[in-house]
């Protein structure tokens, strides 16, 4: 992705300019936090660059709600400033709220449809997936393409927890019934945490 502000200068116009071809609808903006980008093949386009087929980088980020909005704009944000140190040309960045345990994902499902890219960069292995990346990974690397880890470290202790929970609702619904299995969760969640408390101490 390349900045608003990169694009304008290059191309030797205005950013009021690029505001106006918006408006028109000539390109459209990538928000991401509070910085507004044009996404590669747009750049590449405007400036008459033959697009280089050989590396095509996506950007995939996740957290587990929609509570976590500001920390998916700003893994998002750290993922782009990673592959701009290291030059790659990111040429999507792919934002998803849903638990690391969903296998319904509509856009993590669409880019692994269509793998139009060759290298996906994620910030954790379990923001891919909490179970079951090594099979993912050895799939899009039998179709060439690699899977960058930013961080091999375990990610923030409260998605973890909301991934537990998600786990325990499920069998609980499955032993108790859709009505009794909210409220059984909760039962289980604060005798864990309780019993957490005391190993503690």
């Amino acid at each position: 992705m390349i900045k608003l502000k990169k694009f304008a200068s290059d191309l030797g116009v205005t950013r009021m300019t690029l505001w106006n071809w918006k408006k028109a609808g000539k390109i459209q903006f990538h928000k991401i936090g509070s910085m507004n980008y044009i996404d590669v093949d747009t750049y590449n386009k405007f400036l008459g660059i033959k697009q280089v087929k050989e590396e095509r980088v996506v950007i995939y980020c996740r957290v587990s709600s929609t509570a976590n909005k500001s920390n998916l704009e700003s893994q998002a944000q750290r993922l782009i400033d990673y592959c701009n140190a290291r030059g790659y040309q990111v040429s999507k960045v792919v934002t998803e709220f849903g638990s690391g345990l969903n296998d319904k994902r509509p856009k993590l499902e669409k880019l692994l449809k269509e793998q139009d890219f060759t290298k996906l960069v994620v910030e954790h292995k379990d923001r891919l997936t909490r179970f079951g990346f090594n099979f993912i990974d050895k799939m899009l690397e039998t179709n060439g393409i690699n899977v960058e880890v930013v961080n091999n470290v375990e990610t923030d202790k409260e998605d973890i927890v909301q991934d537990f929970v998600s786990v325990i609702t499920s069998f609980c619904a499955r032993i108790y019934g859709q009505r009794r299995s909210k409220r059984k969760t909760e039962e289980l969640v604060r005798e864990l945490s309780a019993n957490s408390e005391k190993s503690a101490k």
